[in-house]
């Protein structure tokens, strides 16, 4: 690796801290590069070359990345699959390189917010089902969707295997007739990701799900400028988002 980096974006790169943790860090001694204390926190490295630790605990530099998909349909979530396209194929080449892979999953047919990430840790936080992480979606919905629905939600549902889902928060944002037939436009926010659960809790109350999207896991909410199939690297501020949400999720 030859990128040179200052020291401040790489242990806030590994996750020990946002830029200003980091910098109130290296005021206290606490950090030092080459058994020297860091005396500024725009000191440049290079991160295969320098002994990089921190509290006396020493730094092995990953190059991680975070991606935000906004997934189309008809991909499915994986790294690989013998007959279908995955997530992984609408990557550029560069980026297949460092071995990322989906946070969580998306039905083939849901579009919307995926992370991609090859930091298996930060993945694992957000997955954890004791962490309870938040996921909004927006749903087109055949069917009236009401007051006893959001009630129903809110006090948990129970799925066609006997599960009674976590309480959760359904909001209508529009309907539409047509003839006999009505179709509601709703978010929905759950705290769980159980196998097409959104689905399932709509056919739990007598509705049929039509056209699924998700625009926000935890804090981090869909970019409505990505086109569909499209990808960028999360900002630095969205993944110090992520990182400050698990710290206080702990």
């Amino acid at each position: 690796m030859n990128d040179r980096m200052r020291i401040d974006k790489l242990l806030a790169h590994m996750g020990l801290g946002t830029r200003s943790e980091i910098k109130k860090a290296v005021k206290q001694g606490k950090v030092t590069v080459d058994g020297k204390a860091v005396k500024d926190s725009g000191l440049i490295v290079d991160p295969a070359k320098a002994e990089v630790a921190f509290e006396g605990e020493p730094v092995v530099y990953r190059d991680v990345v975070y991606f935000m998909l906004n997934k189309p349909q008809g991909i499915i979530s994986a790294t690989e699959d013998g007959r279908e396209r995955t997530v992984i194929d609408l990557l550029e080449d560069d980026d297949k390189l460092r071995d990322p892979f989906p946070v969580g999953r998306l039905d083939k047919d849901t579009v919307g917010l995926l992370l991609l990430t090859n930091d298996g840790q930060l993945a694992h936080e957000l997955l954890s089902p004791r962490k309870h992480v938040a996921k909004t979606y927006e749903a087109l919905v055949h069917g009236e969707v009401g007051e006893s629905d959001i009630r129903s939600f809110l006090a948990g549902v129970t799925l066609d295997d006997g599960y009674v889902t976590l309480p959760a928060e359904l909001r209508v944002k529009d309907r539409e007739r047509l003839g006999d037939t009505v179709r509601s436009y709703v978010s929905l926010t759950i705290t769980e990701g159980k196998f097409h659960q959104v689905k399932r809790m709509f056919e739990a109350v007598g509705k049929k799900v039509l056209f699924l999207k998700r625009i926000a896991m935890g804090p981090l909410t869909l970019d409505e400028s990505l086109p569909e199939g499209a990808y960028r690297e999360l900002t630095e501020e969205e993944v110090e988002l992520l990182r400050s949400h698990r710290r206080a999720s702990d």
